[in-house]
């Protein structure tokens, strides 16, 4: 039963035809190999963030110098020994899941190369690659794959359980319906046709307890354009349900984001809004 469903998963991730749901919000790579070949695909999607590497690290004060060096760093001589040494196929700084960089990090501080070049450098290689670890971790870019692999995994669980999980990841199931149910449409602009909306969780579903991933009221549902936005951090809302936009959110009236956008929010749901506006929101 545990097999047949990590392949109706399995299938499901790749076809992307779990309508309105994450999955089909883009193309996701497939999960690294248990060989811990870390191989990236070439075509790695741009990560949903409004601010490049070099833009954030000049937003965190960065001198001007510091910032050329680690950007030419990450997208230059270190992808360069990546793709040499078969680790990636692409650059670096295309790559969007956290995780996955974190591994592929791991390898590339193996290299001889890297181990020579870094302690000519005084340490300067590990600090880029330590930088881009941080500006991936603050996209808050969570990664379903790892975290389906962790519900399927987890052989304390039922068969209904692991199903009953995945679907609320993958915003699909009882979670979905039910916060159709309880908001009737996008919770912030009203627009009715479900096909086009996402179930997102409010607090973010790896530092979540498994009542709290199943809870509706940690649970919001929004048109793709808003959901990207909340999940990353570039928006969020108040106790009384105003929006709030992250000063790194350029231009967002481009995403069709205004400051008067506000949603009708039940008590239950200001806990994980609080968590949200504390740990996920981009403040500065």
């Amino acid at each position: 039963m545990r097999l047949a469903l990590a392949m109706e998963v399995s299938a499901c991730w790749k076809s992307g035809h779990d309508t309105g749901g994450r999955f089909n919000r883009r193309k996701t790579p497939k999960p690294l190999a248990s060989d811990q070949s870390f191989h990236q695909p070439a075509a790695v999607p741009k990560r949903a963030n409004s601010m490049t590497f070099e833009g954030w690290m000049q937003h965190r004060g960065l001198s001007p110098s510091t910032v050329k060096k680690y950007e030419g760093a990450v997208r230059g001589v270190m992808s360069e020994w990546a793709t040499q040494n078969g680790l990636i196929s692409g650059p670096l700084t295309a790559i969007n899941s956290y995780i996955a960089f974190k591994k592929i990090a791991a390898s590339i501080r193996e290299l001889p190369i890297y181990i020579e070049r870094n302690e000519r450098g005084h340490n300067m290689y590990n600090a880029a690659l330590e930088k881009f670890s941080d500006f991936l971790a603050e996209g808050h870019e969570n990664d379903a794959e790892a975290d389906i692999d962790e519900i399927l995994g987890d052989c304390t669980k039922s068969v209904t359980e692991i199903s009953t999980l995945v679907k609320a990841r993958i915003g699909q199931g009882a979670f979905r319906q039910k916060l159709i149910s309880h908001w009737n449409g996008c919770a912030v602009t009203g627009f009715k046709d479900t096909c086009f909306l996402v179930a997102s969780h409010i607090k973010p579903w790896c530092v979540c307890n498994d009542d709290e991933r199943l809870d509706p009221f940690n649970g919001l549902l929004l048109i793709p354009n808003l959901d990207r936005a909340f999940d990353s951090g570039h928006i969020t809302f108040s106790t009384e349900g105003d929006i709030i936009i992250s000063p790194q959110l350029a231009d967002p009236e481009e995403l069709g984001i205004s400051a008067t956008m506000r949603l009708s929010l039940a008590p239950q749901h200001e806990p994980y809004l609080a968590f949200h506006r504390q740990h996920v929101f981009r403040a500065d």
